[in-house]
């Protein structure tokens, strides 16, 4: 309404600026006015006729709405009632296949079984080097709940039968082998049953995630090598070779065990001076032996000639310098030949005091590194605690190795030493012997002249 007010009022302004303008009389503007009100009144009417219109077609929407709404909501109630009719059917049916089929239930239970550890097994086995992808062939059978088909079980049981068969065989294939760098060539390489795989530059051990073969970081050393090396050339029906019962674990330990040079590098510094020591009581003794070697036969050759004394030898020095003397005395000719042997026993004994304090240092160096290693031991403990072995092992290691060391260079010196007294004293028992001997040679030739 005050809408309409508000359009009329505009309206009369209009005119009457338009009267002022054109000179318009009144009753053309009141006919102007009336039209105008009817104009207005028809739009509100079809406004509001077409306002009565949606207000219905939405009234029936909302009744079409509600009357789908009951619908579906019936057509649940039904839904959500045949739903536990069938639950309910089919927990019976359940019952009743598990109590019709009991023993067959523990076939399917073992199969699945015996499936999951024989895939357990072919996935680290060395056979699936020469014939991967077997165990991906077992995965339907371990890991179905349904019953297994005849196909399946014949899968399971071949499979069984090619691994029992290939563990007792040697057999030679091509196949390609990763080198320590990770470099694939193809190789020949021979398989001994499940226990080894070798190849030309020695033992290889089975990838299981890639079903290939690499070679070992490092090889076993000695005997162990050398074996296998022969038996890849090998072409007749047997040959030695050495395997590993425990399929890789006992060869792993093998070739992680440290070899000699670096049983050394853990002993430290003071094993290194320990065996620089034996190197020398052992370079000692060998030039010591060999010098009385020499000396004890030309000793042993004087013994074959003593009226010919000579110079090369202790015994001929003796014997020469006691026939030229012309001293007729007991006393004084004994006196003579102790001298002359006193001057040929310090190189017979030379280098045996040297050998005797090595071979007494050596066990005292050993201790002192067993002394320092158990330093660092304790060290290591009171700044990690004792939760990491590994830290603590670098201590005992040089203990160990350098009590080791110490007394792996005594003993032997200490034979050598004895070795080397025995042999000068020997020689030394000869001049005596034959010194004494010659005394009472002289002596008795001299009283025999007039």
């Amino acid at each position: 309404m005050m809408l309409q007010t508000r359009i009329i009022g505009f309206t009369l302004m209009l005119l009457v600026v338009t009267g002022h303008s054109n000179a318009v009389d009144l009753d053309q503007l009141l006919n102007q006015v009336k039209q105008r009100q009817q104009e207005i009144s028809r739009l509100n009417h079809e406004r509001e006729r077409q306002f009565l219109a949606d207000r219905n077609q939405r009234q029936q929407l909302l009744a079409k709405a509600k009357s789908e709404l009951a619908t579906l909501e019936k057509e649940a109630v039904q839904l959500k009632n045949q739903f536990e009719t069938n639950r309910e059917q089919l927990a019976e049916l359940e019952q009743k296949l598990q109590a019709s089929s009991g023993v067959l239930g523990e076939i399917v239970g073992t199969v699945r079984q015996v499936a999951g550890d024989l895939k357990a097994r072919l996935e680290h086995s060395l056979v699936s080097a020469q014939f991967p992808g077997r165990a991906l062939r077992l995965t339907p059978i371990a890991e179905n709940k349904r019953l297994p088909t005849v196909e399946q079980l014949n899968t399971l049981w071949y499979l069984l039968l090619q691994e029992m068969a290939e563990s007792g065989k040697v057999s030679r294939f091509s196949t390609e082998v990763l080198d320590t760098k990770g470099i694939p060539t193809r190789n020949e390489v021979v398989r001994i049953g499940t226990f080894n795989v070798i190849s030309k530059e020695g033992y290889l051990r089975y990838l299981p995630e890639t079903e290939t073969l690499m070679l070992l970081p490092r090889q076993p050393e000695g005997r162990t090598l050398s074996l296998a090396e022969k038996f890849m050339d090998a072409r007749e029906d047997w040959a030695p070779v050495a395997i590993d019962p425990s399929r890789g674990t006992l060869l792993e330990l093998l070739i992680h065990a440290p070899d000699w040079r670096e049983r050394i590098q853990q002993g430290g510094i003071i094993g290194y001076i320990i065996l620089a020591l034996g190197l020398t009581g052992l370079l000692i003794v060998t030039t010591r032996l060999i010098f009385l070697y020499k000396v004890g036969s030309r000793v042993n050759a004087q013994l074959s000639h003593l009226e010919t004394p000579r110079e090369d030898n202790a015994l001929g020095r003796i014997l020469k310098t006691t026939l030229e003397t012309k001293q007729t005395d007991p006393e004084n000719l004994e006196a003579l030949l102790d001298e002359a042997i006193l001057k040929e026993i310090p190189p017979l004994e030379r280098g045996q005091a040297l050998v005797k304090l090595i071979t007494a240092v050596a066990p005292l160096l050993g201790l002192l590194g067993t002394v320092t290693g158990m330093i660092q031991t304790f060290q290591a403990i009171s700044l990690f605690g004792t939760g990491d072995p590994k830290l603590m092992a670098g201590g005992i290691s040089q203990a160990l190795v350098t009590t080791l060391l110490g007394l792996s260079v005594a003993i032997p010196l200490l034979f050598l030493h004895s070795l080397l007294v025995n042999r000068s004293r020997a020689i030394i028992q000869i001049l005596e012997e034959q010194s004494a001997g010659l005394i009472s040679m002289i002596l008795e030739n001299r009283g025999r002249k007039p």
